[in-house]
């Protein structure tokens, strides 16, 4: 059983050490020193080595918590070029301690020749399995579920369904119940082991099954699956064909890293940034995975400028106007940044009919009318102060920038609701462009707004 996972202090106190053997290079020490680590911490330790100390590390260890390290490490950490590196039959060596998800999810990150090394050296039918799974879509059930379960018949006795499972759980890592099928292994539900246990030995099991909560088909979104999990509090989600039958499991750890991988995602989508940039890449996988968002930015900012330059003698006379002219802007796209971020999350969740998702709509923007009255009082109060204290400021100044502040505030909350939801609706990922038209949007009205009543009022 591997160790438990060290405190944040104990972990770094350990991964010093484990980084000063590797440096002098004290590989007997490191393989007994190795195995009292968890294989999180082991993993956390790869990522921090160059290539050559990585697979020397590997080597050194023993085989179950080198294949649970490499597991461990993320998708970015170049855990495939570890494995690449070893001798194909020490490769499937690892592969053959992990359950086959992982597997896959491991020889998945190398070439095709490379991976045909590795399969000429692993028993046929764990290959096979194997392949299988490669053969789902990325980020779909598929490429998450394990074949690897317990499953036993309905006309079975409760005696019988006791060593059956006892018999199957050998070869299974970390099942959580028992799913029960039909003799062509149609899924009918599941059997909790506290309910085997305490049956009367010769009730048939289909007396004791339980309908599942949830089921997905292989090609469902990933995060699908964790929404499902989560709502109905799932620590594993059965996989099935259209006809019902079982094809695998999806366990509640695969669905922690898939949520953590999608908020990732979309946090980063949100600020412009590409999915495809990783958190720890280098300057120039950065550079080329926001410069094409700044440009499109940059291109929405000059049809923003481009309302500016249709009131550029009001801008003249009216030489005020462009200290407030940034205050109008960014208020309204504050309160559409703080709706996008609640629509986008709300559509992520929401299974809610397209009628619904436009209600929300009408609420932000009811939010928005409150709260832009609100500021646009507050703002016409400060405003006031100023045509006092200044000269040849026109006292109407104060209504113009409460009726401008007060609109576009109304406007960012409602587009910041309005345009995720349309997105959604095309198919579009609300997370990837809304924050672009959303800028734009805000920054065109406010100075429209603003610019518009200053050459009515105040001209």
């Amino acid at each position: 059983m591997p160790a438990a996972p060290a405190p944040d202090l104990e972990r770094r106190e350990l991964r010093a050490r484990v980084l000063d053997l590797v440096a002098n290079g004290d590989l007997a020490a490191l393989e007994a020193f190795l195995p009292d680590l968890h294989p999180s911490d082991v993993g956390d330790v790869l990522a921090s080595l160059d290539e050559d100390q990585r697979v020397a590390l590997i080597k050194v260890l023993p085989l179950e918590l080198a294949s649970e390290a490499l597991a461990e490490m993320d998708d970015h950490e170049e855990r495939g070029d570890i494995l690449a590196a070893l001798a194909p039959a020490q490769g499937a060596e690892l592969l053959q301690e992990l359950e086959d998800d992982d597997a896959a999810d491991l020889i998945a990150e190398l070439e095709p020749a490379e991976q045909k090394l590795i399969f000429d050296q692993l028993p046929a039918d764990e290959a096979g399995e194997i392949r299988d799974l490669l053969l789902f879509a990325e980020e779909s059930a598929g490429s998450l579920m394990t074949a690897s379960l317990v499953a036993i018949r309905a006309d079975i006795s409760a005696e019988e369904a006791i060593l059956e499972v006892r018999r199957q759980g050998r070869e299974v890592e970390d099942f959580y119940s028992v799913f029960v099928v039909d003799q062509d292994h149609v899924l009918l539900g599941t059997v909790s082991l506290d309910v085997l246990i305490v049956a009367e030995p010769q009730e048939r099991v289909a007396a004791l099954v339980r309908p599942p909560d949830a089921t997905v088909l292989p090609e469902v979104d990933q995060e699908e699956v964790g929404r499902l999990m989560s709502r109905y509090n799932m620590v594993n989600i059965a996989v099935v064909d259209p006809a019902g039958v079982l094809r695998g499991r999806i366990t509640f750890d695969d669905v922690i890293d898939v949520i953590e991988a999608e908020q990732t995602e979309d946090l980063l989508l949100m600020a412009g940034i590409s999915s495809e940039e990783e958190i720890r890449s280098d300057w120039r996988d950065a550079v080329r995975a926001r410069l094409p968002w700044l440009a499109i930015n940059l291109l929405t900012a000059f049809m923003a400028a481009s309302v500016v330059l249709v009131f550029g003698r009001i801008i003249e006379s009216l030489w005020f106007i462009a200290a407030i002219m940034p205050i109008i802007a960014g208020m309204g796209g504050n309160s559409g940044t703080q709706s996008l971020a609640v629509t986008v999350r709300r559509l992520a969740l929401s299974r809610g009919s397209l009628e619904r998702r436009i209600d929300v709509v009408g609420k932000e923007a009811l939010v928005g009318l409150v709260n832009g009255f609100a500021l646009g009082l507050l703002t016409f109060g400060v405003t006031w102060i100023a045509v006092m204290v200044l000269p040849d400021i026109s006292p109407r100044l104060p209504w113009v920038v409460l009726f401008a502040l007060w609109g576009n505030i109304v406007v960012g909350a409602s587009m910041g609701a309005l345009i995720p939801t349309m997105l959604h609706r095309m198919g579009i990922d609300p997370a990837i462009a809304s924050s672009v038209f959303l800028t734009t949007f805000t920054d065109m009205i406010g100075f429209m707004l603003l610019l518009g009543l200053a050459s009515a009022l105040l001209v």
